[in-house]
């Protein structure tokens, strides 16, 4: 008889497991063609291995391969940057990159093996258009901040308005809008502005 009333489970990790006939060219494939990085290597010689994508971690097992199993899908930060990285390192593409009705941008890869590997980000365009009035709010930022705001809007392909709007929806939820890798962008703007100050600056800002 199925519980009607299940826990709740909050999963924050997945290993998948795929076999593999030689480890080592394996390993070398999702390290120097994929973007992986070696976790760590198992018996000796090797017969087991961890390789990482950001804060992932997929197995490698050297056994017949059997790339009629599945598939295994990365929820990553920018699909695109890593779409070309892989089409720059040869990597055959199986299904080019696009918006998906699933509300993910994706594409699918196979590894030496023929195993598909689908890397995407989430869109956040799908669904009913939600029908708005827009007001100007005087605004006055502190020009180092402004400055920022405006190489980030771009570099998201948003306008200001927009990505403060994002902004501010998320922080009224509690949590930040930006990946990992547009965090990495925003202290490489914080150094190009100067910006010296931490989250709290703006609490002893002094206008000139």
């Amino acid at each position: 008889m199925t519980n009607p009333n299940p826990p709740l489970v909050e999963c924050e990790k997945m290993h998948v497991t795929l076999p593999v006939s030689d480890l080592a060219a394996a390993i070398e494939f999702y390290v120097t063609k994929l973007g992986f990085r070696l976790g760590f290597t198992w018996g000796e010689p090797a017969t087991f291995a961890g390789i990482m994508l950001g804060k992932e971690e997929i197995f490698l097992k050297e056994s017949a391969p059997n790339p009629n199993e599945g598939e295994v899908y990365f929820v990553v930060g920018d699909a695109d940057a890593l779409y070309e990285f892989h089409r720059a390192n040869g990597v055959e593409v199986a299904e080019e990159i696009g918006d998906r009705a699933y509300g993910i941008r994706d594409y699918l890869v196979k590894d030496l093996y023929g195993y598909r590997l689908v890397f995407g980000h989430p869109i956040y365009n799908v669904g009913p258009k939600i029908r708005i009035e827009r007001v100007d709010v005087p605004v006055r930022l502190e020009k180092r901040l402004a400055r920022l705001l405006q190489d980030l809007a771009e570099y998201k392909r948003m306008t200001v308005g927009s990505c403060l709007e994002e902004i501010l929806l998320h922080t009224n939820d509690g949590v930040g809008p930006h990946t990992g890798s547009q965090l990495k962008y925003i202290a490489e703007l914080k150094k190009k502005h100067g910006i010296d100050y931490d989250s709290h600056g703006s609490y002893r800002f002094v206008e000139e």
